[in-house]
């Protein structure tokens, strides 16, 4: 159940940044989102593909980036808007009201998440290659953990193979449920596998690895329907990595740190 104006004014203690953002919101979704449902719905399913940049889109980034109204995630950062996640959650609620809306002001998944992980344990470079034109909206990026043959909501139950071999990290496994791979835009995949399945602590073994989109051995072999919805032009995809090859450089936090770093330890 929504909240009513009161209930929100007593939840942020007369925090007036974050009432200020919560009129602009819900003054922005009243004029410019629902009223372009129907033509959010009409530019998916033109063309030959449903997989596409859709012009509406681009076109309300504009105007939210125009009002401030961007990377509103973030807590406790140097980038994005800083709030708290108590005052970030009624913001959530607002853009909530509708499927495509949070895109718009680039608080969408699984490029919040994403975001998130490069800013507390990306090396400088990671940041300024994949950070940076996340948070301006430029490129989209995928997480891929979950897998088909596991059940992979345990993290410790993956078997995704990410092996050391000189200078470069070799990974191979198969990766299903992959939100945005099909995006056009998706340049980045952040990968959970194990760089060390043997570790007597099954906590340990798991790493999170950096691997563009478009390395060699990278397919995405189809979007997944759920309940018949394929939730284009965004979706949800099965991905084989079959001995894709990535720099050493490209780990995130070091080898058997995927689960902490995953936490936000």
């Amino acid at each position: 159940m929504a909240q009513t104006d009161a209930e929100i004014v007593k939840a942020l203690d007369g925090n007036a940044r974050v009432l200020q953002l919560h009129s602009q919101l819900t003054a922005f979704m009243e004029e410019h989102v629902f009223p372009n449902e129907a033509r959010f719905a009409a530019q998916v399913a033109e063309g030959p593909t449903r997989w596409k940049v859709l012009p509406l889109m681009e076109e309300l980034k504009v105007k939210a980036r125009a009002q401030r109204l961007w990377n509103l995630f973030l807590p406790k950062s140097d980038y994005g808007a800083g709030l708290t996640n108590l005052e970030y959650a009624p913001l959530c609620e607002i853009m909530g009201g509708s499927l495509w809306a949070p895109e718009v002001f680039n608080c969408s998944a699984p490029d919040t998440g994403n975001m998130d992980v490069l800013v507390r344990h990306g090396t400088p470079e990671q940041k300024r290659r994949w950070l940076e034109p996340l948070l301006a909206g430029e490129i989209r990026s995928a997480f891929a953990m979950t897998e088909p043959t596991v059940a992979s909501s345990d993290a410790t139950n993956i078997t995704t193979q990410i092996r050391r071999d000189g200078d470069d990290y070799v990974i191979n496994g198969h990766k299903w449920w992959i939100s945005g791979a099909l995006d056009p835009r998706c340049r980045l995949l952040i990968v959970m596998g194990k760089t060390d399945a043997a570790h007597p602590d099954r906590h340990r073994q798991q790493s999170m690895i950096l691997v563009p989109r478009d390395t060699p051995g990278v397919t995405v072999l189809r979007a997944l329907p759920v309940l018949g919805f394929d939730d284009a032009p965004h979706g949800h995809c099965e991905v084989l990595f079959e001995d894709v090859r990535v720099p050493v450089t490209n780990i995130l936090l070091g080898e058997a740190a995927a689960l902490r770093s995953h936490k936000g330890a």
